[in-house]
């Protein structure tokens, strides 16, 4: 048991404690705070709210009932930010800023005086930017999330975004939806506070989460506006306030090989976001493990879809939350997971599974493992000749008569030119064609962003088309849908074979030999090769410039290069 530090956790360094402790207090009790609290043990309270981040904005609420818990549990709660990263209001992407905010709280974690912290996430990229950041500072970790927001209604039909939003975007390029209507749905897509609706990056997160450990037993999937999500955050605070009294659980000493290994077996069983993929390699690599792919490939075949929500099913996460939530999902899946893994409660996974259930699974909602909505997970990687080290397609999503699909490549250079030219009347584009979208990676100017569900073409949406192989080095979100090949590796702008693409080109996708090969001789790309004159982009200041210096591919989870296990 390690004795808490409190204030006197890292005391700045003047060449005399005793006078940095005196220095220390004296500044704190300008905030109003008595010498018997900053007696007490510190829970630093890690918040990532903002006005640029609609997902977060019930946090004030969230973190007085964190701080409740904690002064409950005897210790002294203490707030601080990090920068925040509201998914649609960053540019070029939030992905490029996943980094840097991890690098904030293992910072701001490891200089000011905690024992312990609270981590407060929510949407996409701020909970595995946190996780990492706590893998690497390894102070005492618990987690909230801001919680899914609930659904709205447009004429009598429930919407959630952003899926629902995708599926009416795609109507009003086709011209089945008015502009007054786009206008009214607008409305109506996002209507309370917390993250997507279904089953996106957030969620699929907040689900990661808690299976890794990190969160209480339950709480993934709790409304972001319900009572419980409330009491989830008082809970948590005095969880924090003992671990900090205690000195433990460590995120190493819960994020381990076996929790990340269940982590995927539950993203493989919910369908979950492609996007996880690459978080996962990131927080795996901060343990010092590497993903594998065909390991992957192998838990996903046989890993059952058990989970009917949107994007590839039909409800959304308050119905998830209402059917048993992640405890549903676990107890069927349960044989193929290694229950040996402990949560910040200290209790073993066997242990969890062990105790009965209070309420009853909705099988609606959550199948039995014997009665799965897929037979094989929800995801799969792909390698070829197109993307020798790796690339992830979300089968669940895809159109079934796609997966198994031989056609004509139709490229886009980079997504300026995806802009100017896919609506163009004159694209020379057919419905069984397969659209390629280069220099979109993590070392591009767009810094990997969510292109790669690039629209169908005006023209064929209009004559009915709903979907088509798509193929590029970017992301996507996890709320949309369609037969799309993403995280193409070696990325273009590096010069990997995606790169060599030109319009014309056979391409050959074939998910059940988990294959995506460009089927062009060796010869012609080689010549192709050789021609090629484009510069490499190179920031020229900046975190922009740190970013394209060091960001590794998606197969190693574009984290840094210099961010591997602490002390490594």
């Amino acid at each position: 048991m390690t004795k808490p530090k409190g204030l006197e956790n890292g005391l700045t360094n003047y060449g005399d404690r005793d006078f940095a402790r005196y220095l220390r207090r004296s500044f704190a009790k300008s905030m109003g705070y008595t010498g018997a609290a900053l007696d007490k043990p510190i829970v630093g309270i890690c918040t990532s709210e903002s006005g640029f981040n609609n997902c977060h904005r019930h946090f004030p609420e969230m973190i007085e009932a964190v701080k409740r818990g904690v002064l409950a549990a005897g210790a002294l709660p203490v707030t601080f930010p990090v920068i925040s990263l509201g998914e649609v209001f960053l540019s070029p992407t939030s992905m490029v800023y996943r980094n840097l905010m991890a690098m904030a709280v293992e910072e701001m974690i490891r200089a000011q005086p905690m024992d312990a912290v609270v981590l407060m996430g929510g949407c996409d990229k701020t909970v595995p930017a946190m996780l990492m950041g706590a893998i690497s500072a390894d102070k005492p970790a618990a987690m909230v999330v801001a919680g899914p927001m609930m659904t709205g209604r447009h004429r009598g039909e429930r919407l959630g975004a952003c899926t629902d939003c995708r599926r009416f975007w795609g109507s009003f390029r086709a011209g089945k939806v008015s502009a007054k209507e786009i206008e009214q749905v607008e409305g109506r897509l996002a209507v309370t506070s917390g993250t997507c609706a279904v089953m996106g990056t957030a969620s699929t997160m907040a689900l990661m989460a808690e299976t890794l450990g990190m969160l209480l037993p339950g709480s993934a999937a709790i409304p972001a506006v319900h009572a419980d999500r409330l009491r989830n955050c008082e809970e948590t605070g005095a969880l924090a306030a003992r671990m900090a009294m205690t000195g433990g659980p460590r995120p190493s000493q819960v994020i381990t090989p076996a929790a990340i290994r269940n982590a995927e077996r539950v993203l493989l069983a919910v369908s979950g976001s492609t996007n996880a993929v690459v978080h996962m390699a990131a927080i795996a690599g901060r343990i010092g493990m590497k993903l594998d792919l065909d390991d992957f490939n192998r838990r996903s075949d046989e890993t059952p879809v058990l989970v009917d929500l949107k994007p590839v099913g039909a409800g959304y996460m308050e119905d998830f939350h209402y059917a048993g939530g992640l405890e549903g999902v676990l107890r069927e899946i349960a044989p193929q997971l290694e229950t040996a893994t402990r949560s910040i409660t200290g209790e073993t996974l066997a242990k969890r599974l062990a105790r009965p259930l209070t309420d009853p699974i909705d099988r609606a909602v959550i199948r039995e493992a014997k009665n799965p909505i897929s037979p094989v997970g929800g995801l799969i990687a792909l390698r070829g000749s197109l993307a020798p080290e790796g690339a992830i397609l979300k089968r669940a999503a895809a159109t079934e008569a796609l997966l198994e699909h031989e056609g004509r490549a139709v490229v886009f250079t980079s997504l300026e030119d995806l802009a100017a030219r896919i609506d163009d009347p004159e694209l020379d584009v057919a419905a069984d064609d397969i659209l390629v979208l280069q220099n979109a990676g993590p070392k591009s100017p767009s810094g990997m962003p969510e292109a790669g569900y690039l629209p169908i073409p005006k023209k064929l949406a209009q004559a009915g088309v709903k979907d088509m192989v798509r193929i590029s080095d970017a992301r996507m979100s996890g709320t949309a849908f369609g037969t799309i090949v993403l995280h193409v590796s070696p990325e273009a702008a590096v010069g990997g074979p995606l790169s060599l693409v030109r319009t014309g080109d056979r391409i050959r996708l074939s998910a059940s030999a988990k294959r995506i090969d460009l089927l062009v001789d060796a010869a012609a790309l080689k010549r192709r090769r050789s021609e090629a004159t484009s510069p490499a982009y190179q920031p020229a200041r900046g975190y922009a410039r740190l970013y394209n210096e060091h960001v590794t591919s998606a197969t190693e989870g574009c984290d840094f290069d210099f961010l591997g296990p602490a002390g490594d």
